[in-house]
């Protein structure tokens, strides 16, 4: 029964009005930003942290007043479904006691295979894994499309896609997590494909994470793609290098403004820099500029 009541209000809480920012329970968002709104700056542990043990990481985040982290698979964290029931509470209160927070877990799961025993592999994993978020505190997990294979019709793998992601969303309800959908892989991170897919999805808690790909300038650039999926925008995205001059951020962030995007810019970066304590401080300014000159620019 108390499973049963949680979906329910996770599902009424999942469901808003209005346009410009996602539907994203609300008493998620707020627990992912502690009380605070707008953008605010959080790493993916890939690859800048993949080799610092957990307390490394939350004492790192710490240091350089990064408030959050998305825990990626298999690196040396060692958060996984191997944990025992005391390990998971450890982990939890290792968050809880700190200003650090544990914002979801970042899979590989994905569900684009014509193979059917390799798809159900991953839909019940990710399965697993939906219990661990929960265990540890976390408020969703993160997985990918992650392909349009050749040889199989478009529409079929979309399709496929799509109630592979509801199954998941239903079961995820039950647990209070979100399912951050990653626009990632081969195809699947031109915007009109993540339409179409999305176009399919039923499940309230299940959203987009922008992921800052080449492909968002693609035709129609990239407020046009931007406006194209932005109803499912959920409460993460993926950036990289934010002083590179390869994408647009000041004008991904001036549209993230406009929209009075609640949730987190995830530092998702695979350079090596000789000191990541000094580069993240150096991103966290960067990152404190674009948001300044985006949320003066929407006054």
């Amino acid at each position: 029964m108390s499973n049963q009541l949680s979906r329910r209000l996770f599902i009424q809480k999942s469901i808003v009005t209005g346009v410009g920012m996602a539907a994203i329970p609300s008493f998620l968002s707020a627990h992912s930003l502690k009380g605070n709104q707008g953008m605010r700056l959080g790493l993916v542990t890939y690859q800048w942290a993949k080799d610092w043990d957990l307390p490394t990481i939350i004492a790192n985040c710490e240091k350089t007043g990064i408030m959050g982290v998305e825990l990626r698979t298999q690196h040396a964290h060692g958060v996984e479904t191997s944990l025992t029931a005391s390990q998971r509470a450890e982990v939890k209160k290792r968050f809880a006691d700190s200003p650090v927070t544990c914002i979801g877990y970042g899979s590989n799961f994905e569900f684009h295979s014509p193979d059917p025993a390799k798809l159900r592999e991953n839909i019940e994993q990710t399965k697993a894994y939906i219990k661990l978020c929960k265990d540890i505190g976390a408020s969703g997990i993160k997985v990918k499309p992650n392909d349009l294979p050749d040889g199989v019709p478009r529409e079929k793998t979309i399709a496929q896609i799509a109630a592979s992601l509801n199954e998941i969303g239903k079961f995820a309800q039950d647990y209070c997590q979100l399912i951050r959908v990653e626009i990632h892989g081969h195809h699947t991170p031109e915007l009109p494909n993540m339409k179409a897919i999305f176009d399919q999805v039923t499940e309230p808690n299940v959203k987009m994470c922008w992921n800052s790909n080449p492909q968002d300038l693609l035709p129609p650039g990239l407020e046009g793609n931007f406006n194209m999926v932005r109803k499912w925008l959920g409460d993460t995205v993926h950036v990289h290098n934010i002083g590179g001059k390869e994408y647009p951020f000041q004008e991904l962030f001036n549209l993230f403004a406009e929209i009075k995007y609640n949730g987190w810019i995830l530092l998702e970066e695979t350079s090596t820099p000789p000191d990541k304590i000094i580069a993240l401080k150096e991103q966290l300014i960067l990152f404190n500029k674009l948001a300044a000159n985006a949320y003066k620019r929407s006054a």
